[in-house]
């Protein structure tokens, strides 16, 4: 977009190719011709940007002096811009990069929560030991509660022998049925 005509001062919006999922960076650069261009570097600045950290600008903008410099006496703005946009391909490389890292960094993570979680005590001769006493310790208990619950159950549970000498009309309840 021309701005100007005296001096001559242009914007050009750069955008780096579409990296994973469609993202991109883009920086609008402002180029204004000093007296005499392109023996002298012209003026720029980066007007606006979309997805860039501060750092990065800053590279853009380092790179933009040392390919003017490296051009004086031609025409460089082609030179200059194509130059942005291999930046900024490296730039949309770099966050597909620092992603996969952080992605990696996580699933490592995980895994190491994971083995921590998997990971017990190791296996020593007084572990076992201190482990298979409190088992057995654990078990006995349980079997004095089986016995006692089954205990206090049959004292209140006669046989049929007590049965038949408490009650003796007992004895002539089933002749009865075969009576009957």
């Amino acid at each position: 977009t021309v701005l100007s005509e005296k001096p001559t001062t242009f914007t050009i919006t750069v955008t780096s190719e579409a990296g994973e999922n469609d993202e991109t960076v883009q920086t609008t650069l402002k180029f204004t011709y000093r007296e005499k261009y392109p023996d002298e570097t012209p003026l720029y600045e980066i007007v606006s940007q979309e997805n860039l950290d501060d750092n990065d600008v800053m590279d853009i903008i380092k790179l933009l002096e040392q390919q003017a410099e490296e051009n004086l006496g031609m025409v460089m703005i082609f030179t200059l811009v194509s130059a942005v946009q291999e930046k900024l391909n490296e730039i949309v490389d770099q966050i597909k990069t620092r992603r996969e890292e952080e992605k990696k960094q996580k699933e490592r993570e995980a895994e190491e929560e994971e083995k921590q979680r998997f990971h017990g005590t190791p296996v020593t001769i007084e572990n076992f030991l201190n482990w298979k006493a409190k088992f057995d310790a654990e078990l006995l208990e349980i079997k004095r509660k089986k016995i006692k619950e089954e205990e206090q159950a049959g004292k209140n549970k006669l046989s049929g022998k007590q049965l038949f000498e408490m009650d003796h009309n007992l004895d002539t309840s089933d002749i009865q049925f075969l009576e009957e």
